[in-house]
């Protein structure tokens, strides 16, 4: 577990922090300042609790009962009611990377001051995180409305000694017997707490969040693979020339081309036509890799400002202002993350497809300029990476669907109270399913590219320096090279776990300097 600790203030988070939280354990720590807040807009909460005029969470029911005045003596029943029936979920266990910046991003908020949480029920919150317990929190539960519902009731069940968690050793226990081992009581909610644990967009975030350092890792690595296959095709490099891009400045589309052409500094394949007939131009998708992998750097890049400005909010309803009032609002609603989150599985898609492609192109006798049919060692006899490509084909259909929007769904609820809904949960986790599915078509190409090198270089053909590095830390990590046809799914999961670690990237820039 890491021991750094990140420090939660009034004033939001950052994705580091989020990310050291979710997936290094990371210890979490209240300001000084967060308490302060938390204990001052509790003062307001219970001033409003006093008084005979229902105010919306304080003294009322929720949703399509919210017209009812709660009485005093049945208030804590009130919380804790909202919190079990909300506690609904279905379906597979949510992954515990998911579950921790779900609870994290919540506390993120409960901790500016603007929801009326107690201290202790913040403090407790952050216990959790730190002793490793993970709440059971299953696939199915949210709208993406009024905040992630489902899940974060499950996450609130914990909190209460309720339910089921999981322990640091990954064991499934009840969560009492989890809290009690920690020396952690459960907390015992007070108006308004319940509804403030469960209003919140803090599990889309999350994995939007977490779905940006992945894809931030994949857009480089895919610069690297495409430049990898122009090589082996013997293609040009002139199309990446810096002056080509400036006459077209989309920002991302500048980058991609600057690391292509870093990546292919000192090659001796590219422009090397092995036909009689130079070409005149290369394929689209060589030519226009850094056009279509730009884009999608260019979305990466929205899609941070809109995760940055949904990490700075306090997502809750109603909110308490530094003037005294307790307003409703529909800040809790997820359009904002959900639109995001459907933009990055459209071009997570798009490069998928685009890398398939070139892999197709190198393994296809007809189009690759000389090397072997499907880059087998003894065509025929050995099938070579036929069937490569085509797992990865079945990868970029499926990326195909997941691209499908999720926010342009809307299914009502709460008895019509509820009657438009963001859909950012589903699309978030979607998006969690393109990105894994994305780093796989990205080793394959990475797998045929190397291999397609290696070729080359045996014709007597000298890759360019990045490149040998390329080729040498992917062997390394056991995707072996050219040769007769053998078991191939383990030299696959290979490339795959050497994409997804970011070993790729860390290859070259020895040799290239830092990629962006």
């Amino acid at each position: 577990m890491d021991m750094h600790t990140v420090v939660v203030g009034t004033s939001g988070t950052t994705a580091e922090d989020v990310v050291a939280v979710a997936r290094h354990g990371a210890r979490v720590e209240l300001s000084a300042a967060a308490v302060d807040a938390l204990a001052a807009s509790r003062l307001i909460v219970d001033a409003l609790a006093a008084k005979p005029e229902p105010v919306y969470g304080v003294s009322t029911g929720f949703g399509a009962l919210a017209s009812r005045h709660i009485s005093t003596d049945l208030r804590a029943r009130l919380q804790r009611n909202i919190v079990r029936s909300h506690a609904a979920g279905m379906g597979p266990r949510v992954e515990r990377e998911v579950v921790r910046a779900l609870m994290f991003l919540r506390l993120k908020t409960v901790a500016s001051g603007h929801t009326g949480v107690r201290p202790e029920v913040a403090q407790t919150m952050a216990d959790v995180l730190n002793a490793g317990i993970t709440p059971v929190v299953h696939e199915y539960g949210s709208l993406g409305c009024s905040g992630d519902l489902a899940p974060l009731s499950h996450c609130a069940l914990t909190l209460m000694g309720e339910g089921e968690a999981e322990g640091p050793d990954g064991t499934v226990r009840p969560a009492g017997e989890l809290l009690a081992a920690h020396g952690i009581t459960p907390v015992e909610l007070r108006e308004k707490e319940g509804l403030a644990l469960l209003n919140g967009t803090d599990g889309m975030l999350g994995m939007l969040v977490m779905a940006l350092a992945d894809l931030k890792n994949l857009y480089t690595s895919a610069d690297i693979t495409a430049a990898l296959s122009l090589e082996a095709l013997l293609g040009t490099d002139k199309v990446l020339a810096p002056e080509l891009h400036a006459i077209r400045p989309h920002p991302g589309q500048g980058v991609s081309a600057d690391n292509m052409l870093r990546v292919l500094a000192g090659s001796g394949l590219t422009g090397h036509h092995q036909d009689d007939a130079p070409r005149v131009q290369d394929a689209y998708s060589v030519r226009c890799a850094p056009q279509v992998n730009g884009a999608g750097r260019d979305t990466l890049d929205y899609a941070a400002v809109v995760a940055g400005r949904e990490l700075a909010s306090s997502v809750d309803n109603p909110v308490v202002l530094p003037d005294g009032r307790v307003e409703s609002n529909g800040n809790f609603h997820g359009a904002p993350v959900a639109y995001v989150l459907d933009f990055l599985a459209i071009v997570a898609a798009d490069l998928g497809s685009i890398c398939e492609r070139r892999t197709d192109r190198l393994l296809d006798k007809n189009r690759s300029h000389g090397l072997p049919p499907f880059l087998a060692d003894d065509a025929g006899v050995d099938s070579g990476l036929m069937i490569a490509q085509y797992t990865q084909a079945a990868l970029v259909s499926e990326m195909k669907r997941l691209a499908v929007p999720a926010s342009a769904d809307s299914i009502p609820s709460s008895a019509m109270q509820e009657d438009h809904v963001s859909m950012g949960w589903s699309a978030a986790r979607k998006l969690r399913t393109a990105v894994d599915n994305l780093a796989r078509i990205v080793a394959v190409e990475l797998y045929a590219a190397t291999r397609a090198v290696e070729l080359r270089a045996a014709e007597g053909l000298v890759p360019a320096p990045a490149s040998q590095a390329a080729v040498a830390a992917l062997r390394a990590a056991g995707a072996e090279g050219p040769g007769p046809d053998r078991f191939l799914a383990p030299d696959l999961a290979a490339a795959d776990a050497f994409v997804r670690a970011g070993g790729l990237v860390a290859a070259v820039e020895p040799v290239t300097g830092p990629l962006a």
